[in-house]
């Protein structure tokens, strides 16, 4: 599947809400649930306009992973940009229709490629132990775990990664 990243915008809102209430039951089977609120588009369109000016202030950078057509597949970020330390944390999720397809892999790998040009050198993943879809996808894109930790707010142990660009 060809997919490429589109920088989040404001015009995203609408389309990017029926995304995430599509997926909703799906990601929550591997995530903790961002809860009834963000399922409300008044509170949604609240959020949105909250990471608008977060990726302003250059503290994160927000991306779609669209396929050829324009339809959304998947998110992926990169938050907490620190530019003196020159560390990121990425995070990524994918439509359950597009899963096992490569999408995490290829979006992951041209996101590492724009990461410079935020003055990113090193980039942060975590996932939990259980998550072994993610863990291939870190590993098959140069990241090397580095830690395991447990995270009450998650209920199962993560993994850390980093790679260094």
């Amino acid at each position: 599947m060809d997919i490429y990243i589109d920088r989040l915008n404001e015009q995203d809102a609408k389309e990017l809400f029926a995304f995430e209430c599509k997926n909703r039951r799906f990601f929550e089977q591997t995530v903790q649930s961002r809860g009834d609120d963000y399922y409300s588009f008044g509170s949604f369109e609240i959020r949105h306009r909250e990471l608008l000016k977060e990726q302003d202030d250059a503290m994160s950078s927000f991306y779609l992973i669209k396929e050829d057509s324009g339809t959304i597949v998947g998110r992926i970020n990169l938050v907490d940009i620190d530019r003196i330390k020159g560390t990121a944390h990425v995070g990524y999720r994918i439509g359950e229709a597009f899963t096992k397809k490569g999408v995490a892999s290829k979006a992951l790998q041209l996101l590492v490629k724009l990461a410079p040009d935020m003055n990113v050198t090193q980039i942060h993943a975590k996932t939990t132990t259980v998550n072994i879809g993610s863990q291939k996808v870190l590993v098959k894109n140069g990241f090397e775990r580095i830690s395991v930790s447990e995270d009450t707010s998650e209920k199962l142990p993560l993994y850390h990664y980093r790679k260094n660009l």
